[in-house]
């Protein structure tokens, strides 16, 4: 069933070109024979690597000489292809891994893991009784940034008849793979321990650098939270003031920041891994006891002293690992709680930024409604327009009204001989003109009131928007954190 599986995830595969090395560590009883190689890896000699023919060849040993312990590993460590950590993508010809695969006994289901993010460990027995091989996965990969994906892998057998590791390991230059390797041939006498890489890249992935991020976190929190909430815990900066006011778009991407750095390596997932890891230390020591059992005849001699030196160096170190497994147990549990009471403390100051927002929109729909009634309350006072067409009517309408009264009987237009023009033409005169001066002084009487009464209810309307302001963002208050005291400060006595 694995092997069917394997072909077809493979063959679903697409290839990309990645430059490729080789890593050879050996050591035996005669400690000149040891050797710690690192080189450029051309595909021609690709197969003499696996099948270890040509320049890869075993050296002869001496007689009594035996090999202790090894490492050889196929390894990409500046992969640079934008989409070599993307779902099924191969870094190498698909029958020149299918090949690693099967030559060096790696895991089949690490084809399976190329669409798994974030940190992953996975150990098994290759359940062959006759020669056991100890299968490690790990890896850590993640989508695209930047338009490029990210991250490491390792695929790594161990085989308990010779003590020798073999593997793939790959890595971005973002990632700790060069480091690794570097630290693992300055522990070239401890590769017999199948489990010091995946450590290794532990060691590095977990480093101070993760603690001393999470401590710059909380110091922009504090920074953040002195503009929100003015703590006084920092020093006062303008950083998110301008001209006096909070400027509360740079303080929200801010927010959103400091939140995706603090959820930068979430230590839950590092605990599963770390107990991971401890169940497949206690996998191999089980094995390695009872293989070594099995190996142990009546040889004597430098080869025997030697195995037994590497035995107690294996069993110190083992308990080195599993040390330094509890020491990020605990570490994770207190970086947990850290993170934990940081990212509360993020939510109160986006509860606060948010109800800061709130009151903003809420005193802007204020003035957007005090500007609507002083615009529906000048409307009243535009209808003056219509007054004045009302007093032209008035100015006219009187002079109109008397003289259609006064032409039947004052005027004589129709005489033949000479227009008769009465001698009572003063009266015209003497009515109309105090007719329509006393009804133009009633209506400038008349408007002066009202502009007086309009003078009084813009005031009362003015009054009006401030009161109902102050009783709007008065309730609002109540529901958010005083800009003015904290928890611990004196407030002032309720009015």
């Amino acid at each position: 069933m694995d092997d069917y599986l394997f072909r077809q995830y493979v063959n679903e595969c697409r290839v990309v070109q990645e430059e490729t090395k080789y890593v050879e560590i050996f050591n035996y009883s005669d400690p000149f024979h040891n050797s710690c190689e690192e080189h450029p890896l051309t595909p021609d000699e690709f197969e003499n690597f696996l099948f270890q023919r040509g320049a890869f060849t075993p050296p002869n040993l001496r007689p009594g000489t035996t090999l202790l312990s090894g490492m050889r590993l196929i390894v990409q460590t500046d992969a640079k292809d934008k989409d070599t950590f993307m779902p099924k993508v191969l870094s190498l010809p698909k029958d020149a891994y299918e090949q690693m695969v099967r030559v060096l006994r790696l895991p089949f289901r690490g084809i399976e893991t190329t669409s798994v993010v974030g940190p992953f460990f996975w150990t098994s027995y290759d359940h062959d009784d006759a020669d056991p091989h100890l299968h490690i996965l790990h890896r850590k990969s993640d989508v695209r940034k930047k338009g490029r994906t990210r991250g490491w892998e390792m695929m790594l057998s161990h085989r308990f008849a010779t003590g020798v590791t073999s593997g793939f390991v790959k890595g971005t230059p973002s990632s700790d793979v060069v480091a690794a390797l570097k630290h693992v041939r300055a522990c070239a006498a401890q590769v017999g321990h199948p489990l010091l890489l995946p450590t290794i890249i532990l060691a590095h992935d977990l480093s101070p650098a993760n603690d001393q991020k999470q401590r710059d976190a909380r110091d922009w929190l504090r920074h953040l939270e002195q503009a929100v909430s003015m703590r006084d815990e920092v020093e006062v900066e303008a950083q998110y003031f301008q001209n006096g006011r909070l400027e509360v778009d740079g303080l929200n991407r801010d927010l959103v920041e400091c939140h995706s750095n603090v959820l930068w390596k979430r230590p839950q997932a590092y605990m599963a891994l770390t107990l991971e890891m401890e169940k497949a230390m206690a996998m191999f020591k089980d094995m390695h006891g009872a293989t070594r059992r099995d190996k142990e005849g009546p040889q004597g001699g430098e080869a025997a002293v030697a195995r037994e030196k590497q035995r107690r160096e294996l069993d110190r170190l083992h308990r080195s690992m599993l040390a330094r497994m509890d020491f990020y147990k605990v570490k994770l549990t207190g970086l947990e709680n850290y993170i934990h009471t940081t990212l509360q403390r993020l939510k109160v100051q986006r509860e606060a930024l948010y109800n800061i927002m709130s009151q903003r929109e809420a005193r802007l729909n204020l003035e957007i409604a005090g500007e609507q009634r002083r615009i529906a309350h000048a409307s009243k006072r535009d209808s003056t327009a219509m007054k004045t067409i009302s007093l032209l009517g008035t100015l006219f309408l009187p002079g109109t009204f008397l003289a259609s009264v006064f032409s039947m009987t004052f005027f004589n237009f129709q005489s033949s001989a000479d227009p008769v023009i009465s001698d009572k033409l003063w009266v015209y005169f003497l009515l109309t003109i105090p007719i329509t001066a006393a009804i133009v002084g009633i209506w400038i009487w008349y408007d002066k009131h009202k502009e007086a009464q309009y003078a009084r209810d813009d005031e009362d309307l003015e009054k009006d928007i401030v009161k109902m302001e102050h009783d709007v963002m008065l309730n609002i208050r109540k529901k958010t954190i005083s800009t003015r005291h904290t928890w611990n400060s004196i407030s002032p006595p309720p009015r």
